[in-house]
């Protein structure tokens, strides 16, 4: 393994290109992540996340749920005895742990101060499972270990419940990443005949199954698996998944009809839970199960990128207005009940009962990225800073071997511990599940972070999100390359230096976020009019540009409250804290109890001081304020300092009470 090839239009492990591309448009952009915030995340995903996740699929955590999912690929190649055991997706938790290291080796290519040692795990390791999975795989191509050693005569038999496409999804975007990472084509060999395989079966041609998933996946891996490759066959697939969804009659009906229909779960959903009430085009609101969701908009967005669909394009603008205008916390989670891990209606966010899904907020990032390079407009850029700064990381604890499920906004441990209706919202975080979607995609999102930070289109390189790298892109004109370096999310001030320029014209535009009321930018120390070159929430900067040129963007980072809209109940009469990007909370740990009681005092008096010392080095706001005494009978109101802290960073500390949302007074 880890033969040294060319990476045909993704990027080339040699030089460490971590790249969105496609192979229609030509273009390609990557950043790599060398200081600051995310350096460090990446570098606890790399030297904790990774090698502990790796340990419990291998069911080597102490006192940890045991994941078998290791253990089932090793039955299914024949080289271990014994019976399938965990859930029916159960595969793709060591496909997003392999995506996961896929990317941390091809971030190792490029970084001279990657630990050896962590290096050589990875590699060991991604070369054993890698091994293991190939000899899992079918003579005909097909690959799910559930129906291999528990099933073997029933594929295809519950495609509503069964995940057999959404592990295929994974397993799919595992194979790139590996390829992208190592130069090695066993894993994309592998999915590349995993995917002709499912082509065969699945279609709306005569003799083929006119049938898609019960759980979006397959659809955006196909299109990364397109781009990996530049085969328009994956790329039409993924389109007849999308467009094959919600037809009448549903397909989901049809097949539970069927003699051959293999119960899994035991029960039914409503086709609103799986997107499929309705054809893709048609669907305006967003509705059922969040993460599903989620990966059917990235999927669609991909598709409309790919191939100027509008009326694709058209439906994800409808379902962003839906997810994110009316259906949205404070911290970019989704998916209020959990019941069904889903959407409800308009505004309804309960705070202490929320789900908010780790797994959604990553799904929603994602979409955010997606949605900013199909429309250039920064507002969805906005928003996928939100999710991951707050939903996405909140859900990994400060040492990376803990977990949150579920990402509630206000926590009463007592209530938690005997109210059945809260009992699924934890206030510590858990060291595994037996259902661990959320652990690995953490791991896989936070490895593949470059691809996040930018993108690039015609003339123009469009800086996304503030994370410290060096972004390279070739565009129209030629290579652009930049350096982006600051102190966010701590602080505003952000420089980006030209390193490479193109020999024209280019155009180079940062985001001005929403969040900050009164940007300033200079170039080569010169003001800039922000009026006459704001688009679409980016300052859009056109001119010949020079090696050495110096544009600096500062943001004022005043704390603000935030009210929520009127129509959400929980909020009523509440404000919540943010400072740059972050949402705030109080907790226990510098406030005492009865946090639901806190009463705000003037916004006028809040300040900031940054904290090495605490939670790994936090920014705190402290705000005047009231609490109920912890000692009178009966309890009365009395003045108190507020200590809030980062909603990302809460739980680290001993268990206690949390809250986001404050009275205001």
């Amino acid at each position: 393994m880890l033969d040294e090839e060319e990476l045909p239009m993704a990027g080339d492990s040699r030089s460490g290109t971590n790249a969105m591309s496609s192979p229609r448009s030509g273009q390609r952009v990557s950043a790599t992540i060398r200081s600051g915030f995310w350096r460090h995340y990446q570098q606890l995903d790399y030297a904790s996340v990774i090698p502990y996740q790796w340990r419990a699929l291998n069911d080597q955590i102490e006192g940890a749920p045991p994941s078998h999912s290791m253990e089932n690929f090793r039955i299914a190649a024949g080289l271990s005895d014994g019976e399938y055991d965990g859930m029916v997706f159960q595969d793709s938790d060591l496909a997003k742990w392999i995506e996961a290291a896929g990317y941390a080796l091809e971030n190792a290519g490029r970084d001279p101060d990657f630990p050896t040692e962590v290096r050589s795990s990875l590699e060991a390791w991604v070369r054993e499972a890698v091994s293991i999975i190939a000899a899992a795989q079918q003579a005909d191509g097909y690959l799910d270990t559930y129906f291999t050693v528990k099933e073997p005569d029933r594929r295809w038999t519950n495609l509503r419940e069964a995940h057999e496409l959404y592990c295929a999804g994974h397993m799919i975007e595992a194979g790139v990443a590996v390829f992208r990472g190592t130069g090695d084509r066993t894993l994309l060999d592998v999915v590349v005949r995993l995917a002709d395989y499912i082509g065969s079966v699945f279609g709306d041609a005569p003799g083929k199954t006119p049938g898609y998933p019960g759980h979006q996946e397959i659809e955006l891996a196909l299109v990364k698996l397109y781009r990996a490759t530049g085969e328009d066959r994956f790329l039409d697939l993924a389109r007849y998944f999308i467009d094959a969804r919600g037809g009448d009659p549903n397909y989901f009906d049809v097949e539970a009809e069927s003699k051959d229909f293999l119960q899994i779960w035991g029960f039914t959903r409503d086709h609103e839970y799986q997107q499929s009430h309705r054809p893709v085009r048609e669907q305006k609101d967003a509705v059922g199960h969040s993460v599903r969701a989620m990966y059917q908009y990235i999927a669609m967005a991909d598709i409309a990128l790919e191939t100027g669909d509008e009326a694709l394009a058209s439906a994800c603008r409808e379902l962003w207005s839906s997810t994110t205008e009316r259906r949205m916390y404070v911290t970019g989670g989704i998916g209020s009940t959990r019941h069904g891990e889903r959407f409800t209606t308009d505004y309804d966010l309960p705070n202490d009962t929320a789900y908010a899904e780790t797994c959604a907020a990553i799904g929603l990032f994602i979409f955010a990225n997606r949605m900013a390079r199909l429309d250039n407009d920064a507002r969805y850029a906005d928003v996928a800073e939100r999710a991951l700064y707050n939903g996405v990381i909140s859900g990994l604890s400060l040492d990376g071997e803990a977990y949150f499920y579920v990402n509630p906004l206000e926590v009463d441990p007592v209530v938690c511990d005997t109210n059945g209706t809260h009992s699924h919202v934890k206030y510590r975080r858990q060291s595994w599940y037996g259902c661990a979607c959320c652990p690995p995609n953490v791991a896989r999102i936070l490895a593949s972070l470059g691809d996040y930070v930018a993108h690039a289109g015609g003339n123009r390189l469009s800086l996304d999100l503030f994370a410290n790298s060096d972004v390279h892109a070739e565009l129209d004109p030629g290579v652009f390359s930049v350096e982006l370096r600051g102190g966010y999310p701590w602080d505003g001030s952000i420089v980006v230096t030209v390193t490479e320029a193109p020999p024209t014209d280019a155009e180079l535009a940062v985001r001005l976020p929403g969040w900050c009321e009164s940007p300033a930018v200079r170039v080569n120390g010169q003001p800039v009019e922000l009026d006459s070159i704001a688009s679409k929430g980016y300052a859009v900067l056109g001119r010949r540009w020079t090696e050495g040129d110096r544009l600096e963007l500062d943001l004022p980072m005043s704390v603000r409250t935030v009210n929520a809209d009127p129509r959400a109940r929980a909020d009523i009469g509440r404000a919540a804290i943010m400072r740059g990007p972050l949402v705030y909370c109080l907790e226990q740990a510098d406030n005492g109890p009865n946090l639901h009681a806190a009463v705000l005092g003037s916004v006028e008096e809040f300040t900031a001081e940054h904290r090495d010392e605490l939670l790994g080095g936090v920014t705190v706001v402290s705000a005047p304020g009231k609490l109920l005494s912890a000692t009178s009978e009966p309890p009365v109101f009395a003045d108190a300092p507020l200590t809030f802290i980062p909603y990302y960073a809460w739980a680290n500390r001993d268990p206690g009470e949390m809250i986001v949302w404050v009275r205001e007074g």
